[in-house]
């Protein structure tokens, strides 16, 4: 690896297009074409070069992981996984909700390259009840992975202690975790702060004799200025029955905001959500007046990635039959948003295999590079509520790879990931550690479901697709893990960015290596826009290995895995 140009404190004008004229995106019929590394670009679907599904096999059983979501009406909703890293090995263990179930924490004892295998580690203070999901990040900046669990009742924080301990650290760090339902959380952190500020989305409140459960407002928790821990929430009104929020930076102006997707199912008045997070101040919703369409759907879950090449993140939104892919119409500074879902093909709004004459219900989105060709892919979990009559009962969910011309195509068959649970929450990771994402889903009602992917071999012989990089940052102070940092990639003339974000998806997420399909490219270079808005130097790294990237260092660190390749 080598280290090109100097370091500089400034920041970079990330609304860029790679390899086409900088300028805004305006409406539905300019379709914005540039993804992928090395790869040219081609206005018609039906042309586009088709992408390599790669292979999985299911391995839940032999893996060693058993755990169900299940419950009444309450748990309708959720079930969703947390990744992290909670032994200090750098392998992605899980901790899966259980709703009425005791939730579950499983330490991932995978060889590098082998079959993926895991052991439960019970615990009090992890199996907790009533858990809807759960998501990872590092609030006291020990170096140990914390989670933020999501209940029906009190919400609680759970400090990690290493080796894949966890203590209740709700009154430590003065975290009122409320006795709503909640099924959203995401967190940032604010100029200045060492601690971060966390959101938490309200599903319905506290149930009284006089009425069901109601929209209550969601919260947003900031540090105590005056003393240790959290100060007491602050209301996000009107509460719209939120299942899914995320914090970004959604026109890379450097300030971090708050997405939210609601269910209408239970609002009368109201739509989707953008509230602006400034230091120092009350939360703002934006309105009409600031280009902000409050437009409705059955809101389940929330993705962010830029795959147009602007280096402006496009947003998918999961809902029933009415699945987003929405992209900034006018460029940076108004939340002005067009659909481009159609001409992307990212509809999925039917099931595409078997009863397709009823709506989809999709719940977790999320991006990645499954088949490592340098273009982001989309999955969809999906699954009927409980036993809607009017939606579909047999909803597979959707791998959606992507295409050189920007558009996606569908590949769960062919890449042996059906499933005809009521799937929820949902992640891509690299679980034995050799560069090819695997997958778990959590269904509900029925066990969890695992896949390795072994690229275009079978289980006894895999075989690579394409090269890749595993990423992690690092740096001092409160934010250990750089969240809310920009990644920029850069092969030959083609450039990517991607923000580190903790928070959207269906109840669950992830944080630990940021996983980046290379295609063909034996080398990448790769800088960091730090969350204070400082440009680290662009680093040249090998392909196929892992690095991690302090901001202290002029150069990256090297990470080899142990076991067996």
């Amino acid at each position: 690896m080598s280290r090109v140009g100097a370091r500089r404190r400034r920041r970079w004008p990330v609304w860029f297009v790679a390899g086409a004229a900088a300028g805004a995106l305006a409406g539905a019929a300019v379709f914005p074409v540039t993804t992928g590394f090395g790869a040219a670009a081609d206005e018609s679907a039906s042309q586009a070069a088709q992408p390599v599904p790669p292979t999985f096999v299911e391995e839940t059983v032999d893996a060693g992981l058993r755990q169900v979501y299940d419950g009444g009406f309450e748990h309708f909703v959720g079930g969703g996984v947390a990744v992290l890293d909670c032994d200090d090995d750098r392998r992605p263990d899980l901790y899966l909700a259980g709703g009425e179930n005791p939730a579950g924490l499983f330490r991932n004892e995978s060889a590098r390259g082998g079959a993926l295998r895991f052991t439960r580690v019970s615990d009090s203070a992890t199996d907790l009840a009533g858990v809807v999901g759960a998501y990872p990040l590092d609030v006291d900046a020990d170096g140990h992975l914390d989670l933020a669990v999501l209940r029906v009742g009190e919400n609680v924080m759970l400090r990690g202690l290493g080796g894949c301990r966890f203590e209740r650290a709700n009154e430590a760090w003065a975290v009122d975790g409320g006795q709503a339902w909640t099924a959203a959380f995401s967190a940032m952190w604010e100029e200045g702060n060492d601690l971060p500020t966390l959101a938490f989305g309200t599903y319905l409140g506290e149930p009284d004799e006089q009425s069901d459960r109601d929209c209550e407002p969601s919260v947003l928790l900031r540090p105590d200025p005056g003393g240790r821990g959290f100060a007491p929430p602050i209301p996000l009104e009107p509460g719209l029955c939120t299942l899914s929020v995320l914090f970004s930076d959604w026109d890379a102006t450097g300030r971090a905001d708050l997405r939210m997707t609601n269910d209408r199912h239970y609002y009368q008045e109201g739509g989707e959500q953008l509230w602006q997070v400034e230091p120092g101040r009350q939360p703002r919703l934006y309105t009409e007046q600031d280009g902000w369409d409050a437009f409705s759907i059955w809101g389940m879950g929330i993705a962010s990635r830029d795959i147009t090449g602007d280096g402006l993140p496009e947003v998918v939104l999961t809902s029933q039959g009415d699945n987003k892919l929405q992209t900034l119409a006018d460029g940076p500074g108004r939340p002005s948003y067009t659909d481009i879902a159609i001409r992307a093909g990212t509809t999925a709004h039917r099931p595409f295999m078997g009863e397709a004459v009823y709506p989809s219900t999709a719940w977790h989105p999320e991006f990645a590079d499954v088949n490592n060709d340098g273009l982001d892919d989309l999955f969809l979990s999906k699954g009927n509520v409980d036993s809607q009559i009017d939606h579909a009962r047999d909803d597979p969910s959707n791998l959606l790879l992507g295409r050189e011309d920007g558009t996606f195509m569908e590949s769960a068959r062919q890449a042996g990931v059906v499933s005809l649970g009521k799937g929820r929450g949902a992640a891509l990771m690299d679980a034995n550690l050799d560069g090819m994402l695997d997958l778990v889903e959590v269904n509900r009602g029925e066990n969890v479901r695992l896949w390795r992917n072994v690229g275009t071999g079978d289980a006894e012989a895999p075989q690579p697709m394409g090269h890749w990089l595993g990423v992690r940052l690092q740096q001092d102070g409160g934010n250990r893990d750089a969240v809310g940092a920009w990644l920029q990639v850069r092969v030959g003339d083609e450039l990517r960015t991607r923000q580190l974000t903790v928070g959207g998806g269906h109840a669950g997420g992830q944080l630990g290596w940021t996983h980046i399909g290379l295609g063909s490219a034996e080398t990448a270079d790769v800088r960091v826009q730090w969350p204070d808005g400082e440009v680290g130097s662009w680093l040249t790294l090998d392909a196929d290995r892992f690095a991690v990237l302090d901001r202290e260092s002029d150069d990256a660190v090297t990470w080899t895995p142990t076991g067996v390749q």
